[in-house]
This record gives C-alpha cells, sequence and structure tokens, in this order.
C-alpha cells in the first residue's frame, strides 16, 4: 500500500495518525503528492487531485479520510473507526456529524486564507470563520460526552486534527475562553500518533 498526502491537509493529517494507532505506520509508505499544480505527475495516480489517497496492493485507490479509515480497521480487524449499536452509536454518529462540518468549514477557511490577499472572498471567510466560532462554543460543550472523554475514537481523532488548523490559520482562535476543550486537547496531544505526525514531521 502508499498513502499519498500533503503537508497540510488535516485530513491526510488523519490517515497518517490512524497508521500509528494501528500500528502499521512501518508498513504504508507516506508520499507527498503534488495537488494544485498543472499537469502534476500525481494526477495520474488520482485523478481527482484529493488526499488522502491510499493506493492497495492491487492498485485499487481509495479517496476520503473516513473511507481510508474502515478500509484500515477493516484490514486490522479493528473497531476504532467504528459506531457502536444502538443509542450510543446514533449519539456517536450526532458528534462526528458536528466534527466533520467543523473540520470541512475551518478547511473551506484555510483555503481561501492561502490565497494571494487581492484573490481572497472576503465573504467566505467571514461565513466561515463565524461558523467556526459557533462550533466552537458547541464543543465547549460537547466535548464533556462520554464519548468524547472515554476511549478513542474517529470522531475525537477529527476533531483533533481540525482544532491543529490553528497552526495554519491564525484568525482560528478557539482556546480563548473555552478551558473545556483546551483541557481536552492538551491530553491528546500527548498520544504518540498525534505528535509523531505533527506539522514539519512529514
Amino acid at each position: 500500500m502508499e498513502l499519498f498526502v500533503t503537508k497540510n491537509s488535516p485530513y491526510a493529517r488523519l490517515t497518517r495518525a490512524l497508521l500509528h494507532e494501528l500500528g502499521i505506520n512501518d508498513r504504508v509508505p507516506v508520499t507527498l503528492a503534488e495537488t494544485r499544480t498543472e499537469n502534476s505527475p500525481y494526477y495520474a495516480v488520482n485523478p481527482s487531485g484529493r488526499v488522502p489517497y491510499l493506493v492497495c496492493d492491487d492498485g485499487i485507490g481509495f479517496e476520503e479520510s473516513d473511507l481510508i479509515g474502515e478500509y484500515l480497521c477493516a484490514l486490522c480487524n479493528s473497531d476504532l473507526w467504528a459506531f457502536p449499536d444502538g443509542d450510543e452509536g446514533l449519539e456517536l454518529r450526532r458528534l462526528h456529524g458536528l466534527c466533520r462540518s467543523y473540520l470541512d468549514g475551518l478547511s473551506v477557511w484555510l483555503r481561501e486564507a492561502a490565497r494571494p490577499v487581492d484573490a481572497q472572498f472576503a465573504t467566505l471567510i467571514a461565513h466561515e470563520r463565524a461558523r467556526a466560532r459557533r462550533l466552537t462554543t458547541l464543543w465547549e460543550h460537547e466535548i464533556e460526552s462520554p464519548l468524547m472523554q472515554g476511549p478513542l475514537n474517529r470522531t475525537q481523532m477529527t476533531l483533533f486534527c481540525a482544532l491543529e488548523i490553528e497552526q495554519l490559520l491564525p484568525g482560528f482562535d478557539w482556546r480563548t475562553g473555552h478551558p473545556n476543550l483546551l483541557a481536552w486537547y492538551e491530553r491528546q496531544s500527548l498520544r504518540p500518533s498525534f505528535s509523531k505526525t505533527a506539522r514539519g514531521t512529514l
């Protein structure tokens, strides 16, 4: 297998951290993909040009971090990416939906902020900044859920990677006024899977 990533993609970071959690990071080479570049060789690997992208031993490719996570966990007989049955599973799905909205909105903001200042869409940035502010306030409460405080799951990993976008997006201040979220983040940051995939480690 081979995993294609970019340095700043939070979705790629999520998948790289999962490789460590599953103990297969030394079996799956991680390759930097050249994206958003005309005629990049990477487009012959993945025509969409998106990351992360996992190429399996048989040449079949998987795109999208949640799908890649499901595949890798099935391969390793791990339930890390699974949703439990019953009410607990429904609640974790609800939290995961909120988490993906948080991550997806921040990613839109990050991509727009990376454009030249005179080409940025100010209305879009303002919209995503406001969305992030509302969801940060919501997560200050939701982080107290037993599902976010208990054993590691895909939603916890996704949330951590969303919060780490602050390193690339100076306007994203989630720490101020959110002690519960900050305490949770600081505990999670000690996990080897996150520390070994921190920005600049690739």
